[in-house]
């Protein structure tokens, strides 16, 4: 602890200890609190107490006080902890009686201020801190503090129950920590007393008949399997098994999502990976008796584990697609595969029974596709998935969905008075039907996609939300089909397709609602941006009014839809380079020519931010992918893009112009050789300085240092965060020791300069017409490239980048400061009270 802190403490403790002061703000113990913990994490914890008693001192005056606040005791709970997490500290306070004072039962826990959950939190929190060494395991043993965490597990705050179970757990573990022996029997005397307390505790709430120690001993459980993987873990649940594996079977089963969470906890550590473990007779049996929402749960988790028995994957797998074969079989249409079963795990009668009623229909439904969309992302999945039939299942939930299915069944009319119109239902089908794409067996199926696809796209009843799952849905399978080997031979049917979609498209553009305008653009750019390569694409989307109503939409009303244009004209003006000029073209390759002027007008009078953004994200990816009409004239585009961002207020667009500029600077130099690369031939002296000046004076023509000398002087942190980082990128590649010409006066001070003095040289920058003569300190700001490079030199770009990257409120945060701050805010608390009357 530095000097001044130490001054301070007394004085701050001295407040804290005195019940007629009032802290106004509890946020200043929390910040207290944390600044004692990185202290005791670098220092003496008995050391800072003995060079430090008042506070000792503290803990002794807020135990006599006959009535503490309750923030003030939760705080002394949670300081003592701190510092008994130290054995040497622990004996310390011990010796002065203070912790069966504050954790003992002659404490808080006999006192009024128990009812405050603040207090009961404190106290907790204090003992998990305390519990670093086994000390404080035998005070706790011994203080009948073990029985009071026992009872807090039910405690009515949810922040105390929880922070109760993490204690026990913690101890739990800790406790075993030295046991190095397995045992043979949990019974064996050798267990620590404190882990043989927990135990049994455990194992009698489990045989009890109350369902809220039950809970509590699952969570527990699932807590402790989760975070040791220790041998003693299977010993603990070879106690614990049967009368958890009995729990199922309740009926209903009442824990049975907890069951789930310990099965899993347990399935994951690699004490239970053996095939031969009991642990997979009990998940096996939990997957038949559990109800179908819960066994889904435990089915996708099972399936995610790489070691698992082979049968526990096929039966976990046959629970997840139970509910799809029973929709498949529901629907009257021809059924061109096997189905998804080759046997039934739970009886269909309950999966029909909960298909059957409208409470439980949509979510059985919403959360089995949501877990086997899951599984369609796994890089390995260890069983084999029936893809055609699962597609067909999808597909015909969709057709359900919009009206499109003919019921085959009592249970079919059913599923579809219930699930028609149903939005929840509706964007989870199509998310797992665009995850079904990129298996290339589709193809052959993929009619039947772009049927139900285009039925939703086409659909006047299809709300935007699911509109726009629809186009993502769509995105994905046309860049599945584009990518797949066998593309040429599904081209025809997928052209059809595209002319259909276009067609769609059109009318959405159209639309009268904005959401539907903007998705429509939305996935507009993103079939540009993966299918342009493609010849077939580029004809049926020229063929179409979907470029001439793209552009009409620059002028929009709703300033998210005209974003959203900027950058799908931002794809098609890249587009319209790769076609050849055909009959009826032309006119739109003239008005191509005028597409930069038309973003370029947005970007300098458009009064919303979103569209302003999208136009220098467009200008920066044509830059770095070198458009036709960036490439003609670069030096002069670049210089006017820069000059309109920097007189913008917006600070995600000056964001973007840095990014422009940084593509420009790179280009630039790696265009001259000067760039870094690894691969590069040495240049000579004579080269690199030419090719230095060279860079300097495209710079300079681009006025790209004003941009950035103005951007660092900026108020807002990320956009001068940027402008450091470019600015000291260019340095290291442009100055060094030849970079001032002969004719520079020697006499420049070449000080490192600050904000100020870079602000006062912009100033000058931009009155000057033409370039300041040299040899003048205070004319070092000229336009010229030495005057440029002279200022390069001169600011201070480390030591700015380094204040940029600090916080905001470093000095506040400062230990000094805080104790300053409790101090001076001592008992204004009553005086700024506001009378709400």
């Amino acid at each position: 602890m530095d000097k001044e802190c130490s001054q301070l403490l007394p004085s701050v403790c001295a407040v804290l200890a005195d019940s007629r002061q009032l802290v106004a703000d509890d946020t200043f113990l929390e910040k207290f609190l944390d600044w004692f913990k990185t202290l005791t994490e670098t220092e003496s914890s008995l050391l800072l107490l003995q060079e430090n008693p008042c506070l000792t001192e503290l803990i002794t005056c807020v135990l006599k006080l006959k009535d503490p606040s309750s923030s003030t005791l939760s705080f002394i709970l949670r300081l003592t902890g701190i510092f008994a997490a130290s054995e040497s500290c622990f004996q310390y306070l011990q010796q002065r009686e203070l912790l069966i004072s504050l954790f003992g039962e002659v404490g808080p826990l006999s006192s009024s201020l128990w009812e405050e959950a603040s207090v009961r939190s404190g106290w907790v929190q204090g003992v998990h801190s305390m519990v670093q060494h086994q000390n404080a395991l035998h005070f706790l043993c011994n203080c009948g503090a073990i029985d009071v965490i026992f009872t807090m597990q039910g405690d009515p705050s949810l922040f105390v129950a929880s922070a109760a179970n993490q204690l026990l757990v913690h101890m739990l573990t800790f406790s075993l920590q030295s046991f190095q022996t397995k045992p043979v029997n949990i019974k064996d005397c050798d267990w620590p007393i404190c882990a043989q307390k927990l135990i049994v505790h455990i194992e009698e709430s489990l045989n009890s008949n109350s369902a809220s120690r039950i809970k509590q001993s699952l969570k527990l459980l699932t807590s402790v399997f989760g975070c040791c993987h220790d041998l003693w873990t299977e010993v603990l649940w070879s106690r614990l098994s049967e009368p958890i594996v009995y729990l199922l079977d309740e009926e209903p089963v009442h824990t049975g999502h907890l069951l789930v969470d310990l099965f899993l906890s347990m399935a994951r550590s690699p004490v239970f990976s053996c095939p031969e473990c009991s642990l997979w007779t009990s998940v096996t049996c939990a997957l038949e008796r559990l109800n179908p929402a819960q066994a889904g749960c435990l089915a996708v988790g099972v399936l995610k584990l790489q070691e698992c028995p082979q049968a526990v994957r096929i039966q976990a797998l046959n629970v997840l697609l139970q509910p799809m074969d029973c929709v498949l079989k529901a629907a009257s249409q021809p059924l061109e595969y096997p189905g998804l079963l080759n046997r039934s795990v739970n009886e269909s009668a309950t999966v029909e029974t909960l298909l059957s009623c409208r409470s439980s229909c949509a979510s059985l439904l919403c959360q089995t596709l949501a877990h086997l969309e899951e599984l369609q992302y796994l890089t390995c999945l260890p069983v084999d998935l029936p893809h055609i039939p699962l597609l067909q299942s999808v597909v015909t939930i969709l057709q359900f969905c919009i009206g499109l299915a003919t019921p085959a069944s009592c249970l079919g009319k059913k599923i579809s008075r219930i699930l028609i119109g149903c939005f929840r239902v509706q964007r989870s089908a199509l998310d797992i039907l665009g995850a079904l794409s990129h298996w290339e067996s589709h193809s052959v199926f993929m009619g039947s996609v772009f049927d139900i696809l285009l039925a939703y796209l086409k659909s006047p009843d299809t709300s935007p939300t699911v509109l726009k799952k629809s186009f993502q849905a769509t995105l994905k399978w046309l860049v599945s089909l584009s990518e797949a080997p066998s593309s040429k031979d599904h081209w025809q049917q997928t052209d059809q397709f595209l002319r259909d979609l276009f067609l769609v498209l059109q009318k959405r553009l159209c639309s009268p609602y904005w959401e539907v305008r903007d998705s429509a653009l939305e996935f507009l750019t993103l079939l540009i941006k993966h299918l342009r390569e493609k010849e077939g694409f580029r004809q049926v989307l020229f063929s179409s009014e979907v470029p001439k109503l793209t552009e009409d939409l620059l002028q929009d009303p709703e300033s998210y839809v005209r974003a959203s244009a900027v950058t799908a004209m931002g794809q098609l003006s890249f587009l319209t380079h790769l076609i050849s000029k055909k009959p009826g073209l032309e006119n739109g390759n003239v008005k191509e020519k005028s597409i930069v002027a038309q973003l370029k007008e947005i970007l300098s009078t458009d009064s919303e931010g979103f569209p302003r953004r999208a136009v220098i994200g467009v200008f920066s990816d044509w830059l770095r992918e070198g458009h036709p009409d960036v490439l003609k004239d670069t030096e002069p585009f670049v210089s006017s893009v820069l000059q309109a961002v920097n007189s913008d207020f917006d600070w995600e667009v000056k964001a973007g112009g840095l990014e422009l500029a940084e593509v420009f600077s790179a280009q630039t130099l790696g265009r001259l050789g000067l760039a870094a690369c690894p691969y590069a031939a040495v240049l000579s002296s004579a080269t690199r300085s030419t090719q230095m000046s060279e860079s300097l004076q495209i710079f300079c023509r681009v006025r790209l240092f004003e941009f950035l000398f103005g951007a660092l002087c900026d108020c807002d942190r990320p956009v001068a965060q940027k402008a450091c980082d470019i600015l000291i990128a260019l340095k290291a590649e442009l100055c060094d020791e030849s970079s001032l010409k002969e004719g520079t006066s020697a006499d420049l001070s070449t000080e490192a300069r600050g904000i100020a003095w870079l602000e006062e040289t912009l100033r000058k920058w931009s009155s000057c017409a033409k370039p300041c003569p040299r040899g003048d300190a205070d004319e070092a700001g000229s336009q010229d490239p030495n005057g440029v490079l002279l200022v390069l030199r001169t600011v201070d770009l480390e030591g700015l980048h380094r204040s940029l990257n600090r916080s905001s409120d470093h000095i506040e945060k400062s230990p000094q400061s805080l104790l300053q701050d409790i101090l001076a805010t001592v008992g204004t608390l009553e005086e700024n009270e506001a009378d709400c009357y």
